[in-house]
């Protein structure tokens, strides 16, 4: 079974806001943020989509969006940035985020 991947400019680009995770596998606030974007979606549902971006893995993404520090949160509708913020992000704070921008 063949399984077509989604592009992440398709994906940005979407009907649904898109909570998007600059993190690496080695820093320790990206774990801190990991079980924080878990319970984000079991409480949002299909409100908003989460991406994790792995920067070392996807130098070009971490590039273009200037990631100079992790972990970095952007949050796109309809493919434009409308939050963005380094650190650790609070469970409060994202769910505002998809509230004011995900209807």
């Amino acid at each position: 079974m063949s399984q077509t991947k989604e592009s992440f400019h398709d994906i940005i680009h979407g009907d649904k806001p898109v909570l998007v995770d600059f993190y690496a596998d080695w820093c320790g606030p990206c774990k801190q943020q990991a079980p924080i974007l878990k319970q984000l979606t079991d409480r949002v549902g299909e409100k908003v989509r989460v991406v994790k971006v792995n920067v070392d893995k996807s130098q070009k993404a971490a590039m273009q969006y200037q990631i100079r520090s992790i972990p970095t949160m952007i949050l796109f509708k309809g493919g434009k940035i409308v939050w963005r913020q380094s650190g650790v992000q609070p469970l409060h704070t994202l769910e505002g985020l998809v509230k004011q921008y995900g209807g």
